[in-house]
């Protein structure tokens, strides 16, 4: 119970985090809600409104300086305009200093020119438009008059630290991976290969398309996010599932050979995934789909695992070492990601709202039920449903942020990250509240037991007279 404990402990202390976070992210979501809803009109007048420069790319927490010229200002327009102010799509990400435009009517026949200091407030993209008020309180924008800006974090020495070791302990765990190996099972298998077949479907059907599904739904005009939940979703097991697996109860020697095919099967399917139905959230979200980036990542997995298998081979005293800390590493690599990745990036909390955690809880939660339910129906021993159940649900959200750092650029990069954290922090949720459940269960069943057994007494001994 230690390591369940110690892990809902963890996860409290995050959840309080996510709570104070998400209450910042609503209230700067209702409101850049509210100004999409007010900027619906598009204005008639013939004005021309360029920027210098025309386009802005920012660090977090730096200000710029902005000249705006607009052109063909008749005096008629002004007749019935109350103000014209500079604003942003996104205030949340960058905002503009004193916004308002004054035009005199002196000058409005030749042209207006204002300077204005741009403030990047949060990574992400955003876009600066002109807005015109009517007398009648009416808004309308200018035509072709938006300024895009991209605000991104600047670069850190804790970032690089934070990349180099990721791709340590990406490695090390791939050659350990390929050290504990075992053909001979894999072998054993392929003959009866009913319940590692129900993982795959699981695994690489219906979670990937559960993602993208549960994208679409819960974040129908946020790419960024769709594609995080989306490469969440085609990852494989992750090495959590085995030890979950143990603690309920499952078949352990199911769960590992689960672990394995996932692992060696997600080298063709996590590309053969994001390079088709993942195109499509590319698409959508104008950006390039990172083919090389995608495919020199996966060859190179391909790498550390190959060296385990050679040291499987011809060095089998330090195969069997690193057999034995396969675990433990597993685990820590996963705690040291996603808290790395946290205390690094705490501006992730900030992206936090309650479609996150939703999305973050639900993929986790569907996959338990789908592959307890598939693994039931193909009336499997509740051990190996046990099993396919949270190998199903339980997704290795460090290859998920590993591919998105290296896969994607700024701030794509940053803003799809969150989505596999917040995967990685709910994810135990379900299992532990089960795990709770069933320990409650024994110990009542077993008081339950216990009180059914009659009491023995002895019987008093009589002294017999000599």
């Amino acid at each position: 119970m230690a390591c369940p404990l110690y892990k809902l402990l963890l996860f409290t202390a995050l959840l309080i985090l996510q709570l104070i976070a998400t209450c910042k992210a609503t209230l700067a979501a209702n409101y850049d809600e509210q100004r999409d809803n007010a900027i619906r009109q598009v204005s008639s007048v013939g004005w021309e409104v360029t920027y210098d420069p025309p386009k802005l790319n920012m660090d977090m927490s730096t200000t710029r300086n902005v000249t705006l010229r607009i052109e063909r200002i008749a005096k008629a327009d002004l007749e019935d305009i109350r103000s014209v102010q500079l604003r942003s799509e996104r205030e949340h990400v960058a905002w503009v200093e004193n916004g308002t435009i004054v035009i005199e009517p002196l000058v409005a026949a030749i042209a207006y020119n204002g300077s204005f200091t741009v403030v990047a407030n949060f990574l992400g993209q955003t876009s600066f438009f002109v807005e015109l008020v009517r007398m009648n309180g009416t808004t309308e924008t200018i035509k072709s008059s938006t300024l895009p800006i991209t605000v991104i974090r600047p670069e850190r020495v804790i970032d690089h630290v934070f990349t180099g070791s990721v791709i340590l302990l990406i490695s090390i765990l791939y050659i350990n991976f390929g050290a504990a190996l075992d053909v001979g099972a894999l072998k054993q298998i392929a003959r009866r290969p009913i319940g590692p077949m129900i993982g795959f479907v699981c695994q690489f059907v219906f979670m990937p398309l559960l993602s993208y599904g549960l994208g679409h739904l819960l974040f129908p005009d946020n790419y960024e996010l769709q594609l995080g939940l989306f490469f969440t979703g085609v990852s494989p097991a992750g090495g959590a599932s085995n030890i979950w697996t143990v603690a309920l109860g499952g078949n352990l020697t199911l769960s590992i050979a689960m672990t394995t095919i996932s692992t060696i099967a997600a080298f063709g399917m996590m590309p053969l995934w994001i390079f088709t139905l993942g195109r499509t959230i590319f698409q959508r979200a104008n950006l390039v789909v990172p083919y090389s980036r995608i495919a020199y990542t996966a060859v190179g997995l391909v790498v550390p695992i190959s060296a385990g298998l050679l040291i499987q081979r011809y060095c089998p005293r330090f195969s069997r070492l690193l057999v034995r800390i396969l675990k433990p590493m597993s685990v820590i690599l996963i705690l040291f990601i996603v808290i790395f990745a946290i205390v690094t990036n705490l501006y992730l909390f900030e992206l936090f709202s309650w479609q996150i955690i939703i999305a973050g809880l639900g993929l986790p939660l569907l996959g338990y039920c789908f592959g307890f339910l598939a693994s039931t129906l193909m009336r499997l021993p509740l051990a190996d449903s046990l099993a396919i159940s949270v190998e199903t649900g339980i997704q290795n959200t460090g290859i998920a942020i590993f591919l998105l750092r290296f896969a994607l650029e700024q701030p794509a990069a940053d803003l799809t990250t969150v989505m596999p954290v917040s995967n990685a922090i709910m994810t135990p949720l379900p299992l532990l509240l089960l795990l709770v459940g069933l320990r409650i269960h024994e110990r009542t069943k077993r008081r339950a037991e216990n009180s059914l057994i009659p009491k023995t007494e002895t019987d008093p001994v009589v002294a017999t007279p000599e």
